[in-house]
């Protein structure tokens, strides 16, 4: 990352309250500066087999690669681990496995984030946070149209139906977003465990006030006192 100072991250995922086992995985490459996250879809068999398939084959992408083909790269890592997972499905015998995944890339003063289902990437500047991608859910399209807030949709009983993931259908389509990198950007990535308990006001908040090194911990901690329905993974990234 030619042209931004040095990027600082603090990474870790907690199982949560309820489950037995954690379905989301993570990834950080800080010499790519790439960082993913992925939850293997709820209620599905073997989710976390398709998170970690997925995060393992990111983990394999060249690190000598200039910034356009890693890109590249990952999306090919992404759709080759779509194409697995349906066929272990099949081969399992089982309707779905599946996982999101959300990925920060940052390179030549710019981030590029790379998402499908409902794990988010938020972007904190000048004391606001900012949600960058936008969940492939059944409850987003009423976030869009302006029936609700982001923070509503998260208490509606369709709050985890979602519409995309890795391993779900036939093709998967990926959305992408990019934009200008500033010393002092914080960005968070996390799975929907955070998500459900920490509003925007209460992200925010933390994001202004904790230190890297104590704020997934703090972030975290917001889920499990929520109640913890869910396994909880959250990524964050200094650029200082």
């Amino acid at each position: 990352m030619s042209d931004v100072t040095q990027v600082r991250y603090n990474a870790r995922t907690h199982v949560g309250l309820k489950r037995a086992v954690n379905e989301d995985s993570l990834l950080a490459l800080p010499e790519q500066k790439i960082w993913v996250v992925s939850d293997g879809m709820g209620g599905h068999a073997a989710g976390d087999y398709a998170s970690q398939l997925i995060t393992g084959l990111i983990a394999t992408i060249d690190p000598d690669l200039p910034a356009a083909e890693t890109m590249h790269a990952l999306r090919g890592a992404i759709q080759t681990a779509h194409g697995v997972i349906l066929k272990e499905a099949q081969a399992r015998q089982v309707e779905v496995i599946g996982a999101t995944v959300a990925c920060l890339v940052l390179a030549n003063s710019h981030f590029v984030a790379i998402w499908a289902g409902d794990s988010r990437i938020y972007r904190f500047r000048d004391g606001e946070i900012q949600m960058l991608t936008a969940d492939h859910s059944i409850v987003a399209t009423l976030v869009q149209s302006g029936q609700m807030t982001w923070d509503e949709a998260e208490q509606h009983p369709q709050s985890n139906a979602i519409t995309r993931a890795v391993g779900v259908g036939e093709d998967l389509e990926l959305d992408k977003v990019r934009g200008e990198v500033e010393p002092g950007d914080r960005f968070l990535l996390c799975s929907d465990g955070l998500t459900k308990y920490a509003t925007f006001g209460m992200l925010e908040q933390v994001l202004a006030q904790s230190p890297l090194e104590t704020i997934t911990d703090r972030l975290i901690q917001i889920a499990l006192d929520g109640g913890g329905a869910d396994n909880i993974t959250v990524i964050v990234v200094d650029v200082d």
